[in-house]
């Protein structure tokens, strides 16, 4: 198990062709690979996903609070509007 209270770590992604780098905490990483895993997808894939949707949004946040929003709201069952999915 990965300590929770831990600095973010930076990583390089590509997203539409073009590298960034993003800095989340290692519970995020691990949560955003499991959740690639899930759905099938690379983790560039997925995080692509993700871009586009907050990209999108009235109120787009920086992309690293985006993968967090992202994964504790699928976490915990809800959809991108907070309202639950089942």
């Amino acid at each position: 198990m990965i300590v929770p209270y831990h600095p973010p770590v930076k990583r390089s992604v590509e997203i539409a062709g073009h590298k960034t780098s993003i800095s989340l905490e290692p519970l995020f990483w691990d949560m955003l690979r499991k959740a690639a895993a899930v759905e099938g997808v690379p983790i560039n894939a997925l995080v692509a996903r993700i871009d586009a949707a907050r990209i999108a949004s009235s109120t787009p946040p920086g992309l690293a609070g985006a993968i967090r929003i992202w994964l504790v709201v699928t976490a915990l069952g809800q959809d991108a509007d907070g309202a639950g999915t089942a």
